[in-house]
């Protein structure tokens, strides 16, 4: 069994391989994820609209948000009340 670190470390690199697919140029929409149930159903609607999209975690940092020439940005909700203590927030210059 992988402990969560390994598995932390090797989600992590599949997210940057995300952003090496040539895509940095084209125009997009960020969704971003709070663990929604309805995430993906947003992006294949969005995509469906014939508009590229990607989903990020919600932790995803503004650096890499900053790579990619995005023009819209969803927020994808999920069961947390933003106001609970540890509910997910997106990290500052995002």
């Amino acid at each position: 069994n992988k402990d969560i670190d390994t598995m932390a470390q090797e989600s992590s690199e599949v997210l940057k391989q995300s952003s090496q697919l040539g895509n940095l140029d084209r125009p997009q929409v960020a969704i971003l994820d709070f663990g929604s149930q309805y995430s993906h159903l947003i992006a294949r609607r969005v995509r469906e609209l014939h508009v590229y999209c990607e989903l990020y975690s919600c932790l995803v940092t503004a650096e890499e948000l900053g790579k990619h020439e995005l023009t819209a940005v969803i927020l994808s909700g999920g069961p947390n009340s933003v106001y609970e203590e540890g509910a997910p927030h997106v990290a500052p210059g995002v």
